[in-house]
């Protein structure tokens, strides 16, 4: 099959020029590679689906089984060319869109794990819990390399990417095999056996992809320093190849369950900062390390006397155990030092601190609670070095959920008392009091803290979606106010006409208009019959004596006053209100058919503006302004913070943008409307530098890769 580089997201289609572009030729030579690549594991996986499917078949006990796999083989011989298709197309719309994924979209693959929400179909949690065993038997094989390679696509593309913005990660792949089956009419137990063939002659041979884009960045220079990832067996269409030639497969190697390789690669740049944690000793005395077993001891002692959040002092981790390790080594008459694998770990953690207690995602409000974390995951890390390498791992998972929780929250003066502050406090507070070395309470509390957000996202994703739906509305009446404004213009700019007549026109009628236009829409009858009743009342009052339509006018009064009788009843006007109106109406008709005026006449010159709730115009900016286009950039679903002064904080959502004003709607934490700005007022927001985007990756995940940069750029310095 033949696959180009002008392929161009499904459903997004534009007239401008192709994001390729802008992709540097290393990122379209790795997808050119791993396109091959996956392009032999579908035809693989086609071909011996046949085959899979006539076993089932064979196999089946009734003749509706039966019918079900042979149909389902029919159906994939059909669509087999059109599957491969969409999915390489979904493959280079990944690569396309590269650092510019909109995370609001919905995924087809669970970014965690499947719950049986309400709704949720047997066959969809099936699928659901097949898929997250999938991706979890991927990441437990290659998470390494895995992780490698999105620091490399990260370092090239100068942001951080999320392993399911990763194009060639587990989560997207399944994503796009599962959207280029849409059209296959199966079964759930043949989506499922199809998912299995996937595994098998895809995913299989992650190894081998991660491997191949690994080498290919590593050869231009992206991040040579981290360690290439052995094979972990001659498995996927090696181990395939070879059983089909009849040789026995050969002992799969130990796999690096434990992080252990990883942090083995960690430990070769945090060898620099090495002698952070120094106690006081004699210059002569023989060092002597410290168990790991009695290194946790040490840290559960000092995790008795970590701070209050309101405490002023700050805590210096390794200050404190060189202070503990100096009276161990007096007490004991030996000079006690740390070794240096936990050592490292104790760098690297305080490393990691540093960064997310600088870090402008996380509210200052939460930065003390977060940071009495500190001596818990460094436990963590001393009893489990794969802390720094699964993702997945529940004690760097409840971190990112913490901060994920916290990301919309805007300072207030009670915040004590805010619920998630009380909730992420008795977290904190039960690790503290809680956690030895049992890791499970990670678990624990991870379960219970997402419940609590999921909660409280369902809340406030109510009313987001109430905001949301009254904003439309707001937009729709607007819209509906500007067409009865412009039709009223269009009939009186430029003419002259009794002056009561032109404010009944303008005050009562365009109510009449407008009320129309929102419950019937413009193509009603109501819509119509209030334009003719309009025109036939203007046509009333300017006619001139001693013409036939003048003669004939009394003929016409009597359906004329009933029809705006009954349009002004329609919008339940009051009828005391007009009722000085149309005594006036019938003053002017009775003297319009003897040529006399008794209402002053005025000319119309003046546009006619209906109120609006829309912000008033300011001045424009050029369309290249740079700001402005940062405006145009920013992405529903993302959160900014605005500030008034030094002091004053608002965080917003990015909800909607509503045509045809463009107007930007920014909601709370707890879904409510905070603010509304135009893109001209954004961007001079961002000049001032009273606007900027919160960055809303996974905090550990960022940090770590802020950590090694920065070693990486102590190292070269040495």
């Amino acid at each position: 099959m033949h696959i180009d580089g002008k392929v161009v997201p499904i459903n997004k289609a534009q007239a401008t020029p192709s994001p390729l572009a802008r992709l540097p030729v290393v990122l379209l030579q790795v997808r050119d590679k791993a396109a091959q690549q996956l392009q032999q594991g579908l035809q693989e996986l086609f071909d011996n689906a046949d085959d899979t499917l006539f076993e089932m078949a064979d196999k089946a006990r009734s003749n509706v089984d039966h019918h079900i796999f042979f149909e389902a083989m029919r159906d994939l011989r059909l669509k087999r060319k059109n599957f491969e298709r969409v999915f390489m197309e979904q493959l280079f719309a990944a690569f396309a869109n590269l650092g510019q994924t909109v995370r609001g979209e919905a995924h087809m693959v669970p970014v965690m794990s499947y719950e049986a929400a309400p709704g949720t179909s047997s066959d969809d949690l099936e699928k659901a819990v097949a898929l997250e065993a999938m991706l979890g038997r991927v990441r437990h094989r290659d998470g390494l390399a895995l992780a490698q390679l999105g620091a490399r696509l990260s370092a090239v593309l100068g942001t951080s990417l999320d392993e399911r913005d990763n194009p060639l990660g587990p989560a997207l792949l399944c994503e796009f095999f599962l959207r280029a089956g849409r059209s296959l009419g199966v079964e759930i137990r043949v989506k499922l056996i199809m998912l299995k063939l996937f595994e098998k002659y895809v995913l299989s041979d992650a190894d081998q992809l991660f491997g191949e884009a690994n080498q290919l960045l590593v050869a231009t220079g992206v991040l040579p320093e981290l360690k290439a990832v052995p094979s972990r067996r001659p498995g996927g269409r090696a181990a395939r190849e070879q059983q089909q030639e009849g040789s026995p497969p050969d002992v799969e190697p130990p796999f690096d369950e434990n992080g252990q390789e990883a942090f083995a690669a960690l430990q070769k740049l945090l060898a620099v900062v090495r002698g952070s944690v120094a106690p006081t000793l004699e210059a002569s005395a023989e060092p002597y390390p410290i168990a790991s077993r009695d290194l946790l001891r040490l840290l559960s002692h000092l995790q008795q006397y970590v701070p209050e959040p309101e405490a002023e002092d700050d805590f210096d981790l390794r200050n404190q155990l060189e202070q503990l390790l100096t009276r161990v080594s007096v007490k004991s008459g030996k000079s006690r030092v740390v070794e240096d694998a936990d050592e490292d770990a104790i760098n690297l953690v305080a490393l990691l601190f540093e960064f997310i207690l600088d870090d402008r995602s996380v509210p200052d409000a939460f930065k003390a609670l977060i940071a009495r974390l500190q001596i818990p995951l460094l436990k963590v890390a001393v009893l489990d070095k794969s802390f720094f390498s699964r993702s997945a791992h529940p004690a760097r998972r409840l971190l990112n959920e913490i901060a994920a929780a916290v990301i919309g929250w805007s300072p207030c003066d009670d915040y004590q008392r805010d619920s998630l502050y009380r909730r992420i406090e008795q977290v904190v507070q039960r690790l503290l009091n809680e956690f030895v070395e049992d890791q499970a309470i990670f678990s624990q509390l991870l379960a219970q803290f997402t419940v609590f957000t999921a909660d409280e996202r369902r809340r406030s994703e109510l009313l987001e979606q109430h905001t949301y739906e009254a904003e439309e509305g707001r937009v729709r009446t607007d819209a509906a106010r500007q067409r009865v404004a412009d039709v009223l213009n269009r009939r009186l700019l430029g003419k002259r006409l009794p002056q009561a007549v032109v404010q009944f026109l303008h005050q009562a009628w365009s109510q009449v208009l407008l009320l129309a236009s929102l419950k019937h829409g413009e193509q009603s009858v109501q819509w119509q019959a209030g334009l003719r009743t309009m025109d036939e009342l203007i046509w009333s009052v300017g006619l001139q004596k001693d013409t036939e339509a003048g003669r004939h006018l009394l003929e016409q009064l009597p359906g004329l006053l009933k029809a705006l009788r009954d349009g002004l009843t329609s919008a339940a006007f009051d009828p005391f209100s007009t009722r000085d109106f149309f005594v006036r109406l019938q003053a002017m008709h009775a003297h319009s058919i003897e040529g006399d005026c008794v209402d002053t006449l005025i000319e119309v010159s003046e546009p006619f503006v209906l109120n609006s709730e829309s912000p008033g115009s300011i001045e424009q900016l050029p369309g290249d302004d740079p700001d402005l286009l940062k405006a145009y950039q920013m992405r529903i679903g993302g959160w900014f913070e605005f500030r008034s002064d030094e002091t004053t904080a608002l965080r917003g959502k990015l909800t909607a943008i509503m045509a045809p004003a463009n107007s930007y709607i920014f909601v709370s934490r707890a879904g409510l409307k905070v603010r509304e700005d135009s893109a001209v007022q954004l961007a001079r927001a961002f000049k001032r530098g009273a606007l900027r985007s919160v960055d809303d990756g996974l905090l550990f995940d960022r940090a770590l890769a802020a950590v090694i940069g920065n070693l990486r750029q102590l190292n070269r310095g040495k």
